[in-house]
Formats: structure tokens, C-alpha cells, sequence
């Protein structure tokens, strides 16, 4: 059989999906696709019942030098589509000229007007629901479904916040799509119970399964980019105990901000930058009574979304943060006051640092990653969050209120360990994911961010891979 493709495509995620969508639009029908998945194909079903064993047997695969920080992913078909909350902001435009602006960080090679039609294209690719008239960045088309309804403090806080508190726009449709039905506001996202929030797997799966030109193989782990010069020619790959190559005229690398750097030095391609900087957003916890507030009735689990800790002058001296309030069920436990209660998150940006880091583990060969912390930067904005929670809710009737006295040990967001950029020395794509050494060679993905905003990534890394398929046509 012939060997030899037009792309090969390593992963199924979001990142790999969406440039997938985009490359067969533009494509002839004579193209030849292969994807190569390390992961299986299960069904919704099992990842209900399973999600968390899936979890616990993927981060098996990589050694964790620092296991008081977990890293959290799925390898399997659709990746982290299968169990994530849903959340789908857009970066804000300060975020793109962090650097230029405020002396922080990197800039971004793309400026947010780049991204924008691309942002739109992405969010009617995951039918997302939000309000098109509000919010904190400027858009060119309407969001393809209305935003889900406020819960009772949501309300408040958009009249005391208007210029700064708005819908949350989310992949949780308010209204059924071809494929889904609409949210039923259980709250349980992560494992949604009737399949209604976009995953892969319930809206891109017939790319890979019913167009003939793409073929998919499961199981198959890709070990080695082979590459000569200027030019990657193919990749090594493991399938059912037996190794195989495949030749390609175009390789894309979907997987994870992990697994993608891994197999850039696995391949011999250490240019002093991948693997360096990983990172995660740091999610702060408040849980708050209500005095005589009746909170929820909002129509998702997560309903509003707050900046008024995001952009401004502060974000020389400490980083931007985003508030997500959540209208998931929880009653207080005291008669007669069972709603009155009120949980929300502050996400916090980092920057990269380059002793965090993914290298390969010479005893075995796999992923080891170590994490030594989070930068001062994002610490200060903490600690000002602290001191500052009780001002930014007081618009509330609050009885009481308890900041969580550790942030959450992850946030599911890895970011940051192949980053984008015009230089080659500080980074290892360019503006449009192509490999600074190996101009056929992409990499997708929240790996290729410069930086680590408060935004939840999937957006943006889908907008980035249409974008991306987009320049190759």
C-alpha cells in the first residue's frame, strides 16, 4: 500500500480537529490524509462512567517529577474535548502585547484583530452561546446561538458591573444543534449527561471516519519525526506491537503541550526553547453565604464572567485574573437559607518560566516534566485578589465569605512548552505555526502560546488551527 501522504496529522483533539475541518474544505478530493491517534475510540457512554480512570491511566504515561502538581489530560480520541467544562472566552487584545504594553512576558506574533475571523469560525464550529451585543472584545459576527440566562447574582453584578461583567460565552448550547441537545443545567459538565456540550466526538467524527480522504488509525503511538535539512519527510510510529513509517508532505503535531514538545526532542529538534515554560492558569476558590440573596436559576452550570481584575495599568506589577461564577447546584446547609450561597473562581494568568519544563526521561524514554512553581508575577495578583475579593463582591449582600487558602493544584490547562514567535531563538513556530527549521512541519495546539492568559485555551487554539490551515491554502 502506498505509504506516502499529503498530511499526516498526529491527534484528534481540539487542536487537530478544527485544523482537520478547515484542511478538508480547502482541499482537492484526491488528497490523502493520515491521522494517527495514540489513544482509542470510546464512546460517550464509557467516558461518563470512566473519566476518571481514562485520566489516571494517561498521566501514567508521563513521569511527573513534581507530583503535588498534577497534569491533567486524556489520550484518547477527541483528547480533552471528551471532559472539559465547556468554557469558551476569547483572549482579550491586551493579551496578544503583554510584553509591548506592560513590560511582561512576550507578545504574541498575531494581534487579536488577526485572530478574530478566526475566533468567529470557531465558534460557530462549537455552536457556542453567547451575547453578541456585550463583552470585552470587539466581534465582527454574531455568536451562532444566544447567551444561556444569569443566575440571581449574576444579575446584581452586572448592574453594579456594566462595562465589566458580562455572559460567559460557553460550547453549551441554549438551543439544540443538528447533533445536541440543549444544556440541561446539571451542572456536571465534565461528564455531561446527555452529550450536550461539543465534543470531538458527538460533532467532527465523521471527518475522520466517513471522508474517504482520511485515514484513521488508532493505537498507533508516533515516536520520531524523521527530517533531513529544511524539511520533515515522514514519522515512526507504533501500531499493535509493530513499528511503521509513514511518509508525508505536510506533518501536523496535535497533541498535547506536553506530548507535542516530547516528540520535537525526541526527533533531535531541542533548540534550547521546546519543551521550557510550562505552565497552567492558578484558580483561586471563594465560596460565599448570601444574606437573604436566593442565588441560581441560572440555564448552565457557569453563566457569567467578570473583568474587573483583567486589563488595565495593574498588569505591570501583577497579573490579569478572571472571575467565572458558578450556578452549579449546591444548597447551604441551614434551614430556610439553602440558595442563599454563591461559588465563583478567579483565574489567574502566569508567565512561562523556563526551569519548568518537559524533558525526555533517560531511563525509559518518557515524558518526565518538572514544575518548580508559579511566577512572582502571578503570585502578587493572588495575593491582591485576597485583600481585594471582599471590596470586588461587597455590591452583594454578603453574610460571610471564605477564600480557599491553596489555589487548586491544576486547572487543566497546559500551555506554553512550544511557543509562537518571530524570533527563532525564543521560539520554535511562527505566526503561523510553521516550525522555524522545518517549513513542513506544523505544531498546533495551547503549546504554541507565548503566554498563559486568564482565558480557558480551547478557543483559542481552535481559532489558531483554522487560522493556521487557512494560511496553507
Amino acid at each position: 500500500m502506498d505509504d506516502t501522504y499529503d498530511l499526516i496529522l498526529v491527534g484528534t483533539g481540539f487542536a487537530s480537529a478544527s485544523f482537520l475541518h478547515r484542511y478538508l474544505a480547502r482541499s482537492k478530493p484526491s488528497v490523502r490524509v493520515l491521522v494517527l491517534e495514540r489513544g482509542v475510540l470510546r464512546e460517550h457512554e464509557e467516558h461518563v462512567k470512566q473519566r476518571v480512570a481514562i485520566a489516571n491511566n494517561s498521566g501514567r504515561q508521563i513521569h511527573n517529577r513534581t507530583p503535588e502538581k498534577p497534569w491533567i489530560f486524556q489520550l484518547t480520541f477527541g483528547g480533552g474535548s471528551n471532559c472539559w467544562f465547556g468554557t469558551t472566552p476569547r483572549m482579550t487584545v491586551e493579551d496578544f502585547s503583554l510584553q509591548s504594553k506592560y513590560g511582561q512576558g512576550r507578545d504574541w506574533p498575531i494581534s487579536y484583530d488577526d485572530l478574530e475571523p478566526f475566533y468567529c469560525d470557531a465558534e460557530d464550529l462549537l455552536a457556542v452561546a453567547g451575547n453578541s451585543e456585550s463583552g470585552p472584545y470587539p466581534r465582527s459576527r454574531p455568536y451562532p446561538q444566544p447567551p444561556h440566562r444569569f443566575s440571581r447574582v449574576d444579575e446584581v453584578l452586572q448592574r453594579a458591573y456594566p462595562a465589566s461583567f458580562f455572559h460567559e460565552p460557553c460550547a453549551r448550547p441554549t438551543r439544540e444543534t443538528a447533533r445536541r441537545p440543549r444544556c440541561c443545567a446539571s451542572g456536571s459538565c465534565s461528564d455531561c449527561p446527555i452529550d450536550s456540550k461539543f465534543t470531538v466526538l458527538n460533532e467532527l467524527r465523521d471527518q475522520f471516519e466517513k471522508d474517504a480522504r482520511v485515514t484513521l488509525l488508532l493505537g498507533a503511538n508516533v515516536v520520531e519525526i524523521e527530517h533531513a535539512g529544511t524539511a520533515a519527510s515522514g514519522v515512526r510510529y507504533e501500531l499493535a506491537g509493530k513499528e511503521a513509517v509513514a511518509r508525508g508532505n505536510l506533518i501536523a503535531l496535535g497533541a498535547n503541550a506536553i506530548f507535542n514538545p516530547y516528540l520535537l526532542l525526541r526527533s533531535g529538534l531541542d533548540d534550547g526553547v521546546v519543551g521550557r515554560g510550562i505552565v497552567e492558569q492558578i484558580a483561586l476558590a471563594v465560596e460565599v453565604d448570601l444574606d437573604g440573596l436566593e442565588n441560581f436559576h441560572g440555564s448552565t452550570a457557569s453563566c457569567g464572567a467578570g473583568y474587573m481584575q483583567h486589563d488595565g495599568a495593574h498588569r505591570r506589577e501583577r497579573a490579569a485574573a478572571l472571575m467565572l461564577t458558578l450556578n452549579m447546584p449546591q444548597l447551604r446547609m441551614e434551614r430556610g437559607k439553602w440558595r442563599q450561597f454563591l461559588r465563583f473562581g478567579w483565574m489567574v494568568e502566569d508567565l512561562p518560566q523556563d526551569q519548568n519544563r518537559v524533558s525526555i526521561d533517560p531511563a525509559d524514554g518518557k515524558p518526565a516534566v518538572n514544575f518548580t512553581g508559579h511566577s512572582d508575577y502571578a503570585q502578587r495578583s493572588v495575593d491582591h485578589l485576597r485583600e481585594t475579593t471582599h471590596e470586588v463582591i461587597s455590591v452583594l449582600p454578603v453574610e460571610r465569605i471564605r477564600i480557599h487558602k491553596e489555589t487548586h493544584k491544576t486547572s487543566a490547562h497546559i500551555q506554553c512548552t512550544t511557543p509562537m514567535g518571530n524570533d527563532a531563538a525564543t521560539s520554535v513556530v511562527d505566526r503561523n505555526l510553521v516550525h522555524h527549521k522545518l517549513r513542513n512541519l506544523l505544531v498546533l495546539g495551547s503549546s504554541t502560546f507565548p503566554t498563559c492568559p486568564p482565558a480557558n485555551p480551547s478557543l483559542t487554539l481552535c481559532a489558531l488551527s483554522l487560522r493556521a490551515a487557512e494560511q496553507l491554502a
